[in-house]
C-alpha cells in the first residue's frame, strides 16, 4: 500500500522531482512510499508534491520555452537539428544504463526483469531515436498560386504536460516525450506515483547530457493533488494523458473550457475474434498473449474472446492450457490494492453466473500481488464483468454463431480501442476491419506495432491520435504564410 510520511532521518533511498535541471524535494518535505508489488517491501520514497511544486515546474518549463527568443526556434533556442541531437544523446545514455533502468522498472511495476530488459527499456530508447530521426525528416506543404505562394510553418506550442500511467512507465513517457521535445516544446512530466523511479532516472540523464534547464521537468505525487495544476495552469498549452477513462474525463472537464489541446488514450475492453478457418495453433498463442501479457495490465489487451461456436469447446480447452503456462511467466499485479480490485471482479463474475474455468485466485507470497491467469465462461455479454475494464489477467470467452453475430458482440461495448481478428478469409478480415468500432485492428496477430501509424481509440477509449506525424501535429501548431508575388 502506498502511504505518505514525513521523513526526519534518511533510512530509505529517496528519489526526487526534477525542476529546472535540479533534483529537488517537495516543498513541505512530505514523501510517499513506493512499494515493490512482488514482495510488499518499500523500494524508495518519492516526493508528495503539492500545487506549488507543480507551479514551479510549469514556471521552469515556460521560462525555458521563452528563452528561445522571438524567433521561436524552440525551447531554449534549440533548432531542429540540436533537438534531435539531444534526444539521441539521451537515448545513448539510456542504452548505457539499460540494465539499471530495467531493474528499476521491474521493481516498481513487478514485471519480470527480462521483460523490462528485452522489451520495455529497448522500446523506450527506440521511441526517442525514432522521433529524433522522424522530426529531422519532416516536410510541410507549399502551394503555388497564380500570384502567390502559401507555405506552412509548423511551430512548437510551449510548455506541455505529460501524464503517464503505471503499466509501462518508461515506455509511455518516452512515447510522448520524444515528439514533444522534437517539436521544440518544453515538458512537465507527471508519472504515476506507483511507478516513479525511471522518470527520475530520466531526469538525471537529461542533466548529465547537459540539456537546457527547464526543458524536461518531473513532478511526483498524487494526481488528485497536483494534476489540476498541471492541466489548468495558463502556461501549459497542451496535455497528453494515458490512463483510465474516468480520470481522462476529469482532465477534459478542466481543459475544455480553457480551449487547451488534449490527447486522451484511455481504457479498453478489446475483442479477440476467432473464426473456425483460422490457424488455430497460432491464434491460440496470440489470444493468450493478448490476454495475459504484463499480467493483463495493458490497455490493448484482448479481454473479450469471441469464438466461432463450432470450435468453441476445443478453443477454451487450449486457452486454459496456455493460461496455466503463463502462470509462471508473468509478474504480480502492480499493487495489493489493484489485486483486490481484480479479485472483486472474480466474485462478481460468479454472482453473474460465470464459470471460473481456471485461475481466479491470488497465489505466492501473501505480501506479493500475484494473481493467476483466469478464464471465465458462461457469462451474458451485457453483464458488468464483460463490459467493464478489469485490467488484470482475466478473460471472458463467448461463442458466436456467424459473422453478423460476431460483429454485434465485438461492438457491444462503450469502449473502442483495439481488436484482433483471426481468419484465413481475406474478404472477411477487411470487412471486420472496416466495421469494428475500434481505433486499431490487427488481423491474425496482436500488438504488432509500427511507430509511424496512428495510435488511439474511439468511443470511451479516447480522443486524438499519437504516433509518427500524428504526434508531431499534436505537439505543434501549423501556421499558414501567404506571400504575394510582384508586389510594388
Amino acid at each position: 500500500m502506498n502511504t505518505t510520511t514525513r521523513i526526519t532521518a534518511m533510512t530509505i533511498e529517496r528519489i526526487h522531482n526534477w525542476i529546472n535541471g535540479q533534483a529537488c524535494e517537495a516543498t513541505d518535505d512530505s514523501w510517499i512510499e513506493n512499494i515493490n508489488p512482488a514482495t510488499g517491501e518499500v523500494i524508495n520514497l518519492l516526493p508528495r508534491s503539492d500545487e506549488q511544486d507543480a507551479f514551479d515546474a510549469v514556471a521552469a518549463a515556460h521560462d525555458c520555452y521563452l528563452s528561445g527568443g522571438q524567433g521561436n526556434a524552440g525551447a531554449a533556442g534549440l533548432n531542429a537539428s540540436q533537438r534531435c541531437d539531444l534526444l539521441m544523446a539521451v537515448a545513448d545514455a539510456m542504452d548505457e544504463r539499460l540494465e539499471e533502468l530495467a531493474l528499476a522498472e521491474s521493481l516498481d511495476s513487478g514485471k519480470p526483469f527480462l521483460n523490462a530488459l528485452n522489451i520495455d527499456v529497448p522500446r523506450s530508447i527506440e521511441n526517442l531515436r525514432f522521433y529524433a530521426k522522424a522530426a529531422a525528416a519532416q516536410t510541410t506543404p507549399a502551394v503555388a498560386g497564380e500570384n502567390s505562394i502559401n507555405y506552412v510553418l509548423r511551430q512548437p506550442l510551449g510548455a506541455v504536460s505529460l501524464i503517464t500511467p503505471w503499466n509501462f512507465p518508461l515506455h509511455l513517457l518516452t512515447w510522448k516525450l520524444g515528439p514533444a521535445l522534437a517539436m521544440g516544446n518544453s515538458v512537465i512530466a507527471k508519472p504515476s506515483e506507483i511507478t516513479p523511479t525511471t522518470a527520475s532516472m530520466l531526469g538525471q540523464l537529461f542533466a548529465e547530457v547537459k540539456a537546457p534547464d527547464g526543458l524536461f521537468n518531473v513532478v511526483h505525487g498524487f494526481g488528485h493533488e497536483i494534476g489540476d495544476a498541471l492541466v489548468r495552469h495558463p502556461h501549459v498549452k497542451a496535455v497528453s494523458f494515458t490512463g483510465g477513462t474516468a480520470t481522462g474525463k476529469t482532465i477534459a472537464t478542466v481543459a475544455a473550457p480553457l480551449l487547451k489541446k488534449t490527447s486522451f488514450e484511455l481504457g479498453g475492453k478489446n475483442p479477440s475474434i476467432v473464426f473456425a478457418d483460422c490457424n488455430l495453433e497460432q491464434s491460440i498463442a496470440s489470444v493468450a498473449r493478448a490476454a495475459f501479457f504484463n499480467s493483463g495490465q495493458v490497455c490493448l489487451c484482448g479481454s473479450r474472446v469471441l469464438v466461432a461456436a463450432e470450435i468453441y469447446d476445443d478453443f477454451v480447452d487450449a486457452l486454459v492450457e496456455q493460461a496455466l503456462l503463463y502462470r509462471d511467466r508473468i509478474g504480480p499485479l502492480v499493487s495489493a490494492e489493484h489485486r483486490e480490485k481484480v479479485m472483486s471482479y472474480i466474485e462478481l463474475a460468479k454472482e453473474e453466473g460465470g464459470e471460473i474455468v481456471c485461475g481466479g485466485q491470488a497465489y505466492g507470497d501473501h505480501n506479493g500481488a500475484f494473481f493467476e491467469p483466469t478464464v471465465i465462461t458462461g457469462l451474458s455479454h451485457d453483464c458488468r464483468t464483460v463490459q467493464e475494464e478489469i485490467f488484470g489477467p482475466v478473460v471472458t470467452v463467448h461463442p458466436f454463431d456467424d459473422d453478423e453475430h460476431a460483429l454485434e458482440l465485438a461492438n457491444d461495448t462503450e469502449f473502442g480501442l483495439a481488436s484482433s481478428v483471426f481468419t484465413s478469409n481475406l474478404q472477411r478480415a477487411h470487412h471486420f476491419a472496416e466495421h469494428i468500432q475500434s481505433g486499431m485492428v490487427w488481423v491474425n496477430d496482436w500488438n504488432l506495432r509500427d511507430l509511424r501509424v496512428p495510435f488511439g481509440g474511439m468511443k470511451q477509449s479516447g480522443v486524438g491520435r499519437e504516433g509518427g506525424d500524428y504526434s508531431f501535429k499534436f505537439f505543434s501548431q501549423d501556421r499558414n504564410v501567404c506571400v504575394r508575388y510582384n508586389y510594388e
